[in-house]
């Protein structure tokens, strides 16, 4: 067994894998800077960029502030290009005209284009953001005077990363959007963060920018982290990591309902630590590595290379591999499968130097090439390393091939590069029970080359389903659930009717043995908080559809619905855009509804509670510091007569955070097949974790015994 302390390093270097995900070299031009109209003449410099983070419930909401200024003496019309963080959805876009601050409304794209170019020909106030393709939103404003400032407000919402009891929170600057924009800012660059973990947080650090960002613990599930520099660069990404206690296997469900209204749940289904251990079994892969010319670009056929030569020499005496490399077609290296000894990994090694990116790419015939190696009493993992940039012609066709894979294998797909096809690799590896991974440069391929063949392994559970009896629970995303993997979490988003104690039944297979157990979870009448989940819904079912469509090869069928979620819930997508007009009047003569103006302030209002009770526990973190501090501030008491230390804390006692809480949090036996559901309140890591791949295994032998210990202690 590793020490503590080991085992911590180890944590911390997988989480700075994960969170260097969209990590660029130095000389990459930075992304979410401002142009003059196409790039053609004219500067706008960063005066002020403020960027403000709240962690709460496993989902960032990152709000950006920036002051940018036309250094012409002529009125130009700005471009400002930025790219789309991973999993997140735009939730708002702001400009101060006339010194008060417009919100956007989404409306369908074209529409948004016209009525912005209305505005443009008579020289009004207006601006425009809309996504580009899959990794990149653009935001025209006009006019920005001579001489002038122009303040802007983006906001966006994201489901963090996990892997090994590290959470990692990407601010990313480092992603090449268009070519020739300056990479500094002339005036500040703030960034503060606040994270609220349900598990407690035991160490923060960034390891990006070190000793630059300054950390804060002020209770074991609250810390603080900032960022502050004056005329900085902004081609590095902001990366800060933070270790979490590991949880044992369960349920945790977070909620949002507002009164009169049908509310919305997030459940995660977590396999904890008790699940960790790799299994001693070998297993065969089959690596697919992509040489076609797009690889040249980024150092992306270096960076794979380096990757594979990792994965390769971590594999074990009982495990067998094969390599084979594709253009337009595929070339093995041993045309079987061979033992992962000395000779064959050198001659593995020999075989990726010489590779060379060039020509097209035809992923079908490589993965057809990879199901022949399959064998009825092994597991088979094709893992894929591209970009993801195949033909549009042959995406039908590698959603067909996947769904007729042998019934042992599992396909992983491995993002090479920032310029990566994120959406076809998701795709391809949800489809298959396998996960996708992006990986970037500085990561440390030995070390998550060790915890990627331990994911491989095996899944901790298959055929997952869950059945929720009460609160008239629909519309839950995923449809299908994925595979069950140890540091990857399950997420569910769905909607209930009404507030009831619900059943949430869960069948599934543990490596072919039937499990099923049950959980009761309270789902509030009301509940004001958590407000993100409900965007975080409608983004998963906007991509759940949007993939749907590019499986039948047409998009036709799914666009309106995704057009009415977008319009909705405020989201921008490839079909609806952000608007900003002038004032109220304005929107109402297009006869365009304030759905987000409400929206955001009642977004505001729900982190502002949350940001009273942070700093509740700041001001209790520094009450015992100073000479004979006193137990309760002067301010604490907000001034009012007659207040006691005592009516302090009692108020205190009674927030919503220390009052009895429902069942949320439900400590599982996924091993019992009697059906006796864990109960209790033991507690579990609430967030999504990382698809990078530094992750865990899972523990097969020792699963039965060890669970029953777990059981009989949240019992006791």
């Amino acid at each position: 067994m590793l020490s503590r302390n080991k085992r911590g390093r180890i944590a911390l270097a997988l989480a700075a894998i994960a969170g260097l995900l969209t990590a660029m070299p130095p000389s990459a031009d930075a992304a979410g800077l401002l142009i003059a109209d196409g790039g053609l003449g004219g500067v706008l410099e960063i005066k002020e960029q403020d960027v403000k983070v709240t962690i709460n419930n496993g989902i960032a909401v990152t709000e950006i502030n920036q002051v940018f200024v036309n250094t012409e003496d002529r009125q130009v019309e700005a471009l400002y290009t930025f790219p789309v963080p991973k999993g997140a959805s735009v939730a708002n876009f702001s400009m101060w005209i006339n010194g008060k601050e417009m919100i956007g409304e989404v409306v369908e794209k074209e529409r948004a284009r016209e009525i912005y170019n209305s505005y443009k020909r008579v020289r009004r106030d207006p601006g425009l953001l809309e996504q580009t393709d899959y990794k990149t939103f653009e935001m025209r404003i006009f006019p920005i005077g001579p001489r002038a400032e122009q303040r802007v407000r983006v906001t966006y919402y994201q489901q963090l990363d996990y892997d090994h009891n590290w959470g990692t929170y990407v601010y990313p600057l480092a992603t090449v959007t268009r070519n020739n924009i300056d990479q500094r800012t002339t005036g500040k660059f703030a960034l503060s963060l606040d994270i609220r973990s349900a598990v407690p947080i035991v160490s923060m650090v960034s390891p990006s920018h070190g000793d630059m960002v300054v950390t804060a613990e002020h209770a074991d599930d609250y810390w603080q982290a900032s960022l502050e520099t004056d005329g900085g660069d902004l081609a590095r990404d902001v990366v800060i990591a933070y270790e979490v206690a590991r949880p044992i296997t369960g349920l945790d469900l977070v909620t949002s309902k507002q009164r009169g209204e049908d509310g919305f749940f997030l459940l995660t289904l977590t396999a904890g630590e008790e699940l960790a251990e790799a299994d001693g079994g070998g297993a065969d892969y089959v690596f697919i590595l992509d040489v076609s010319g797009s690889m040249a670009n980024d150092g992306k056929l270096r960076l794979s290379r380096d990757s594979l030569n990792a994965f390769i020499d971590s594999l074990g005496e009982d495990d067998r591999f094969e390599l084979v490399v594709f253009n337009v077609k595929p070339t093995t290296l041993f045309s079987s499968l061979v033992d992962a000894g000395g000779d064959t990994k050198a001659r593995a090694a020999e075989f990726l130097d010489s590779q060379q990116a060039r020509g097209g790419t035809s992923l079908h015939p490589a993965i057809t090439t990879a199901y022949k190696y399959g064998d009825p009493d092994r597991d088979l993992n094709v893992v894929i390393l591209s970009d993801g940039m195949t033909e549009q012609r042959e995406r039908r066709e590698l959603s067909e091939l996947i769904l007729q894979r042998p019934s042992n294998a599992r396909v992983f797909c491995i993002g090479i590069g920032n310029e990566v096809n994120r959406p076809l690799l998701e795709q391809i590896a949800d489809d298959a029970g396998g996960l996708a991974a992006f990986v970037s440069h500085g990561d440390d391929f030995q070390r998550q080359a060790k915890a990627f063949r331990r994911k491989l392994m095996h899944p901790v559970a298959t055929s997952l389903a869950i059945n929720f009896q009460g609160a008239e629970v629909y519309d839950v995303e995923p449809t299908q659930l994925p595979n069950l993997y140890h540091g990857a979490p399950i997420r569910v988003f769905g909607r209930y009717r009404k507030g009831a104690t619900v059943d949430a039944n869960i069948t599934g297979e543990v490596r072919g043995k039937a499990i099923s157990t049950k959980a009761q979870l309270d789902f509030p009448r009301t509940d004001a908080g958590n407000t993100e989940i409900e965007r975080m819904w409608a983004w998963h079912r906007i991509d759940r559809l949007l993939k749907e469509g590019d499986r039948k090869g047409s998009r036709a069928s799914v666009t309106d619905e995704v057009i009415r979620l977008g319009e909705a819930y405020s989201i921008a997508s490839e079909y609806t855009s952000f608007i900003v007009l002038e004032n109220d009047s304005e929107y109402g003569r297009w006869k365009i509804d304030r759905r987000n103006a409400l929206r955001i302030k009642r977004d505001r209002a729900g982190r502002e509670k949350v940001q009273e009770q942070l700093t509740r526990l700041r001001r209790k973190a520094t009450e015992g510091m100073g000479p004979d501090a006193p137990a309760t501030l002067a301010s604490d008491r907000r001034d009012k007569p007659g207040v006691t230390d005592q009516v302090i804390d009692t108020q205190q006692a009674m927030s919503p955070e220390t009052q009895d809480q429902p069942r949320r949090k439900v400590d599982l036996d996924i091993d019992d097949n009697n059906g006796n559901g864990g109960g209790g309140g033991g507690a579990i890591d609430p967030f999504t974790a990382a698809l990078a791949v530094g992750l865990g295994g899972l523990a097969i032998k020792s699963r039965r015994k060890r669970l029953g210990k777990s059981s009989t202690r949240s019992g006791s």
